[in-house]
Formats: structure tokens, sequence, C-alpha cells
């Protein structure tokens, strides 16, 4: 039976002949100190004010403790430093720095209420509100009244990504891709998939370069390429308003070669498509030649060896016309592994070795956003009954993410870190012990004189004290 330790003083192993010993008794030290980081990210960004713009609030404003700007900065500012439950946010409320990254005026709590006295943030039962009030919500209603915008978050994405830009780009590429977001409970559409091998969602994912666009929660009883088409006609028209002559390539695995998604960038004006293309026997007969050349190579040099083949090709049935395929013989130590891709964009333009080798391939780097998504921003937490609570859970990741790749791509520029994942950047640059001290005029953070990576955070600061104020998303 497991036994709760109450004891104030914890015992350790001797240090010559001195006792070892410590408790908590430190009085007012964060182990996030670096958070102010991520605050002066918001500062420049406006990110996490955007998605509080999301919500409507209809609750007596008389009666408020917690704005929804400072509910949804908790949540994530809280996702950003690894607080991944909302179990976790009934320690988090004593924090003072947590309070000030969330724009609590009064950081240590001392004006509240003799209940919540030192505890300057909201408990779990309040932040669940964010997640659990339904759509219809209104000001008549009981507890749950801060509803949520589905339409204005997924307009917000797209929007991070623009105003990051000064001009606008001649040419933009969108990844597509689809994963398993494994569930252990009974939530409301969930399914067994086959090729996962579990109970999952099967969300949708857009990404343009680290800028994620779409995060959509759909169960996974459904074809991979299921709803890609409204996203993306969604995203591209709201991107085009800005950018009216931008081109935009989609890419994607072969789970959305499909007929209505390529007929439709085929009908758009600068809209291309690189797809990958499922093997079947007329395809690799086509390449024939092509094999047989690159095994001979193979068993010449014992190198792997690799042909291109640049030819038309249209389905018995599923395609409305003949496309451009680029087909890859090659044959490895291990045998034959053809590949192939189906393309809107002609041979005229790019060759079929650069076609497949540099802007087909790229897209595994895609594969390393949706990593940092799922595993270091807990958007696999899917864990409430209701589906639309869960997209709302995935869309708090999101946001979460979004901040720390602003603080990637404005604070670490130039840096050692400019291309660490969102795990090394909380582990070096966020989790650091601080201790705090709040005065009338000041809020005080004193780090570690020993901090290893002192001038590397200084150099953040500087970037990002340098950067223009934050900007308004609606």
């Amino acid at each position: 039976m497991h036994t709760e330790c109450t004891q104030k003083s914890l015992s350790f192993h001797a240090l010559s002949r001195r006792e070892v010993t410590g408790s908590f008794d430190g009085g007012r030290i964060t182990s996030d100190g670096g958070g102010l980081l991520l605050r002066e990210t918001e500062r420049v960004t406006g990110i996490i004010d955007g998605f509080a713009r999301c919500f409507t609030d209809h609750r007596n404003p008389l009666l408020i403790e917690h704005s929804v700007y400072e509910l949804v900065a908790q949540r994530v500012y809280g996702l950003a430093h690894g607080y991944e439950d909302l179990n976790d946010h009934d320690e988090l409320r004593h924090d003072p720095l947590m309070a000030v990254l969330a724009g609590k005026t009064d950081p240590n709590g001392q004006f509240r209420g003799r209940r919540d006295r030192g505890k300057a943030l909201a408990g779990k039962s309040t932040l669940n509100r964010l997640e659990l009030t339904p759509p219809d919500a209104d000001s008549q209603s009981r507890y749950k009244k801060i509803v949520l915008d589905d339409a204005a978050v997924e307009r917000l994405f797209v929007d991070i990504f623009q105003d990051a830009h000064r001009k606008a780009p001649k040419q933009i590429i969108l990844d597509l891709d689809a994963t398993d977001d494994p569930l252990h409970g009974g939530q409301e559409g969930r399914f067994f998939h086959g090729y996962y091998k579990s109970y999952c969602y099967l969300p949708l994912y857009i990404f343009c370069g680290e800028f994620l666009l779409c995060a959509k929660l759909r169960p996974s009883n459904i074809d991979a390429a299921d709803g890609a088409l409204e996203e993306v006609q969604r995203i591209v028209e709201q991107i085009r308003v800005r950018w009216p002559e931008v081109r935009i390539i989609l890419r994607a695995d072969s789970g959305f070669c499909r007929e209505p998604l390529m007929a439709w960038c085929e009908g758009c004006e600068g809209v291309d498509f690189v797809f990958g293309l499922a093997k079947n026997d007329r395809l690799i007969a086509e390449i024939g030649p092509a094999l047989r050349r690159a095994k001979s190579a193979h068993q010449r040099t014992g190198q792997a060896a690799r042909r291109f083949k640049d030819f038309r090709y249209q389905t018995l049935k599923s395609w409305s016309r003949r496309r451009r395929v680029v087909g890859k013989a090659e044959h490895l130590a291990k045998g034959a592994n053809p590949r192939f891709v189906v393309t809107s964009i002609s041979r005229n333009e790019i060759d079929a070795a650069t076609l497949y080798e540099e802007m087909y391939c790229a897209r595994g780097e895609m594969e390393n956003r949706i990593k940092e998504q799922q595993l270091y921003m807990f958007a696999d937490r899917t864990s409430t009954s209701k589906m639309r609570s869960n997209q709302i859970r995935l869309w708090c990741s999101s946001v979460a993410y979004a901040l720390m790749q602003a603080l990637r791509r404005l604070g670490l520029t130039g840096t050692p870190l400019a291309k660490a994942q969102c795990h090394t950047i909380r582990a070096k640059i966020l989790k650091i012990g601080a201790l705090i001290r709040v005065t009338v005029r000041r809020v005080c953070v004193s780090w570690s004189s020993h901090y290893p990576y002192q001038r590397l955070f200084a150099r953040i600061h500087a970037n990002l004290t340098r950067r223009r104020p934050a900007l308004a998303y609606r």
C-alpha cells in the first residue's frame, strides 16, 4: 500500500561527516524561471491574446475573478512548460511567476478571499470551463458560460502564419498528414484503427514549414484524406485575401492522393500538388527497365542505386485524367524499393529527380513538427468524454506550440538553439529555478548564479525586446 510522506525534512546520503537534508521551505521559488521569455514572445506576437479573443464570455462581469485572457494564458503557459493536465494547476495556482505570465496584477494572491488567499490563479475546476462549455451556452446557462468560436480559432492559425512574414512569399508548400491519437477510455468518436492497432482519433494536421495552419480532430473510422479538401479550401481562401499572387503547392503521402483533391488543385489557378502514389503492378511494370538498370548498378558497385522515370499515367477507374507520375527505381541491399509520386507540376519546370529528392522527400520534416505537437505539447491528452472538448484541448496544445515556435523563430535566431525542438528549449531555457520577490513596485526574479546558459538567455532576451509590439488578430 502506498503511504503518503508528511515529514518536513528529507535525509540523504551524508557527505563525509556532514548530514545532507532537504525540505520544501525555500519560499517563493519557481521551477519555470525562463517563462519570462515566453511572456516577451507573447508581447511581440499576441498569440495568446488572439486565442483569448476567440472566446465569448457570458459571465456576469461583476462576479469575474479570472478573465478569459488569464484563464487561456494560464492553460497555454502551463502546456508550454510541460504541465499537460488540468490537475497540475491546483498546485501551479500558488506559483507567483505563473501568475505574472498570466497577467495577474496580484501575483501572490494576497488580496483574494480567505478561501483562495495565496492562490492567484484559477484551479482545475475553473479552467475546465474553457473546454466543457457547450457551443450554445449563453448568459442564462448555470455554470459554463465561456464559448469558443471554432471558426475564429481556425482563422487565427493562418493569421499567425501570415503576420510572421513582412511581405508575401512567392511560393509556399502546405504539408498535409494524419496521425493517430491513442485513446484509453470511452471517448465520443472512439473507433479501432486496424493500421495503428488501437482505439484512437485520427487528427489532420496542415503545416507550412514550422507553422501550424490546421489541427482538426477526427474519428478514426474514416479515410485519411476525409475533410482535407474542405480544410485546404478554407486555408487557401484566407491566404489569398492577403497574398493573392502567392503560389501554393500541396504536399502529402499517398493517403491524400484522391481525385477530388487533385481535381480541385488542377481547377484552381496557382495551386499545385505533389502526392505520393501507392505502387501497383502497372506502375512497377512501367519502370521495369529502370529497376533492372538500378539492380545492375547495385551489383556492380555494392551501393544503393537509384534511377528515375517520368511518364503519364491514369488509373483504370478513379482518376478523371492522365497525370504526370515520377517513378523512383531504387535497388538496395535488401532488394528493389520502387516508389511513385503524382504531381500537377510540369516536367519543364522541375525534373524528375529534383521533384522527388528535393521537393517530395522534404515532407519528412513535417513529422518532426507533429512529434513536437503530439509528444511535447501534449496534443494527445484527449481524455474528456466529448469530441468537442477534446478538440479544444488539441487547439490549446496547438497555441502552445505556436508560442514555442515563435520563441524559436524570433528569440533563438542566430543562437545554437535556433533549430532545437520544443522539449530541448523547455529543458534548457524555460525550466530554470528562480527566487521570486513581489513588492509594491516590482517583481524581482533571481536565477541561479551558476545557470550554464546565461549568455544564451541574455541574447534571446535581446532578440525579443527589440521586436515590434504585439498585433491584434481580430
